[in-house]
């Protein structure tokens, strides 16, 4: 077997189960010790039951934090590029392809999001700019 990790992070809506990979038992398995919950939104670190985090446990832990802190903030941004190549295909199907059923349909829908959209925008703008100024 490979080298594994010391430790594994289950990685769930709000952060990670995480585990301490063992594989220095008679069996030879892999087993999985859970040492901690971990909130990646606050920070929060809830070690599993009456369990005593080690130091290294600890910094392992708040790496992993920040490493995945990173990886959700490049995936926001890249949504949103995507989503602004979405609107540019609905805008062209819209005038391309669209019948004029589809359009009933979708119009009202889109246009109260684009709309709330736009409002978002020009007042998070309007206050960049006066912070600036």
């Amino acid at each position: 077997m490979g080298d594994l990790p010391e430790y594994y992070f289950r990685v769930k809506e709000n952060g990670a189960t995480v585990f301490r990979v063992d594989t220095e038992n008679r069996q030879r398995r892999i087993e999985m010790d859970p040492l901690a919950n971990v909130n990646v939104r606050n920070g929060e670190i809830k070690p599993q039951g009456e369990r005593e985090l080690s130091a290294q446990d600890r910094a392992e832990i708040e790496a992993w934090i920040a490493r995945r802190r990173a990886v959700l903030a490049e995936r926001d941004v890249d949504d949103i590029a995507r989503t602004v190549d979405q609107l540019n295909l609905v805008a062209q199907w819209a005038q391309s392809r669209a019948s004029d059923a589809q359009l009933e349909e979708i119009t009202d829908a889109l246009l109260m999001a684009m709309h709330d959209l736009r409002t978002v925008l020009v007042r998070k703008k309007a206050e960049r700019l006066s912070a600036e100024g």
